[in-house]
């Protein structure tokens, strides 16, 4: 179930008794919807092994029964939970208390580049919106006895990218459409552009995306500072392994002067 900052219903006390090596932490989370807002402070007890996640819950149950938070599975799989932690985008529910002082402020705050809707629950339509627009895998007709037969070796290429969860950190993070907002028009982020390296790298998939991928979705504005692959929870290598060698193949068609005569010749042909 995902909650969006329904009002508790569950009765309000002063919290679980701490357990050993438990402590109050010091928690600031940002508050508000899209009018504007501001960040509150909150003290909220910790026990050993928690996760931000966990700390956010007791928040909601205790003191603040209102507080708009998006989760689902609190297992690093489902990527509902992602929010800004001291700055750095996280899920919350990977997020171990153990990783701060006892002593250290804890800052929650809403993914910066999308729009707020209340609290730490933001708009992520926008990533919606381009995943519609990528061209469909589309396979080559089977084999005369109706299997599709393809390497091993050409199936773990793309293989990584199929681990994508979805938390849009790695869209989040990325400075093309953190800081420049008329960009997200031109622009499909690096979550899209593996998909469409997934695509293409796909040995069964038979439409060229190629050109879309520069033309469409703004492949050329990445400049690879590979600060998405730094925040990915999966470990996808997406700068690395999936955009820069699409970047590659786009280069190829477009700049290598005996590609650039080739076409020229077979237009002449045609």
């Amino acid at each position: 179930m995902t909650e969006v900052g329904e009002p508790s219903t569950r009765a309000v006390d002063e919290g679980p008794a701490r357990t050993h090596g438990g402590y109050d932490a010091t928690f600031r989370v940002w508050r508000g919807d899209a009018s504007g807002g501001e960040l509150q402070t909150f003290t909220v007890p910790v026990n050993e092994g928690e996760v931000v996640l966990d700390v956010i819950h007791r928040l909601q149950a205790t003191q603040a029964g209102d507080l708009a938070v998006r989760w689902n599975c609190k297992a690093g799989k489902c990527g509902s939970c992602s929010a800004e932690v001291n700055g750095r985008p996280r899920l919350m529910c990977l997020t171990r208390m153990s990783t701060f002082a006892e002593d250290e402020t804890v800052t929650v705050t809403p993914l910066r580049t999308f729009p707020v809707i209340r609290d730490l629950v933001t708009d992520v339509s926008y990533n919606y919106e381009k995943a519609a627009q990528i061209p469909a895998f589309t396979p080559r007709p089977r084999d005369p006895d109706g299997n599709h037969r393809m390497q091993q070796v050409d199936v773990d290429r793309p293989q990584e990218f199929r681990k994508c969860i979805e938390c849009w950190l790695c869209q989040d993070t990325c400075h093309v459409i953190r800081d420049h907002e008329e960009n997200k028009a031109a622009f499909a982020g690096p979550r899209f552009l593996i998909r469409l390296a997934e695509l293409d790298m796909h040995p069964l998939d038979v439409v060229d995306r190629r050109d879309a991928a520069q033309e469409q979705f703004g492949l050329g504005y990445c400049n690879i500072t590979k600060c998405c692959s730094e925040v990915c929870p999966e470990g996808i290598h997406l700068t690395d392994n999936g955009i820069i060698p699409l970047k590659e193949r786009v280069v190829d068609r477009r700049y290598d002067p005996l590609t650039w005569l080739g076409s020229k010749i077979r237009r002449r042909r045609d």
